[in-house]
């Protein structure tokens, strides 16, 4: 899903992707492609 924000984790970078789990906007670095979370769900699993 394609946001227009910024990413929730760090704040600074624009929001390119929403975590399938939390729904959180996150930026390129703070998603994890292969299984569609944000780094903070990912880290979780």
């Amino acid at each position: 899903m394609s946001v227009a924000s910024l990413c929730q984790i760090c704040e600074s970078a624009m929001a390119v992707d929403t975590c399938d789990t939390c729904g959180t906007a996150v930026c390129a670095t703070h998603y994890d492609r292969a299984t569609g979370l944000c780094t903070d769900c990912a880290a979780g699993t």
